[in-house]
C-alpha cells in the first residue's frame, strides 16, 4: 500500500494505492487499448471505462469534481506505471547479480 498526494488543477488529492486500485488502473489501461485497437467496440467498452474510472476516483479524497477527473486519472496511471517500473527494476537488479561459481579443488592423486 502506497499513500500519494496528487495535485490536479490546484486541488490536492489524497490516495492510497492498494492492490485493488492498481488492478483497476491496469484494467483501465487494457480497456483503453481495446477501444483504440478496435474502434467498433468502443461503444461496448466505453461503459466499462466509465465505470472503472469512477471506481478509481472514489478512492481519492476529497471527492473528485468532473473538471478534475481526467487529470486525476492520468496522474494515478502515471503513479501506477512508476511503481511497476520500480518493481521491475528491483527484480531485474536482484536477478542480474552474478554470483561467482564456487571453485572446487580437485584432489591430486599421490603415486
Amino acid at each position: 500500500m502506497i499513500t500519494k498526494q496528487i495535485e490536479v488543477n490546484g486541488t490536492s488529492f489524497h490516495l492510497v494505492l492498494t492492490d485493488q486500485i492498481i488492478n483497476q488502473v491496469n484494467n483501465l489501461k487494457n480497456l483503453y487499448s481495446t477501444a483504440y485497437e478496435d474502434p467498433e467496440s468502443f461503444e461496448q467498452v466505453s461503459s466499462q471505462i466509465s465505470s472503472t474510472i469512477n471506481e478509481i476516483a472514489t478512492a481519492a479524497e476529497p471527492k473528485v469534481s468532473d473538471s478534475d477527473l481526467d487529470g486525476l486519472i492520468q496522474e494515478i496511471i502515471k503513479e501506477v506505471e512508476n511503481k511497476d517500473a520500480e518493481v521491475k527494476k528491483q527484480l531485474n537488479g536482484h536477478s542480474t547479480k552474478s554470483e561467482k561459481p564456487k571453485k572446487t579443488r580437485k584432489k591430486s592423486k599421490s603415486k
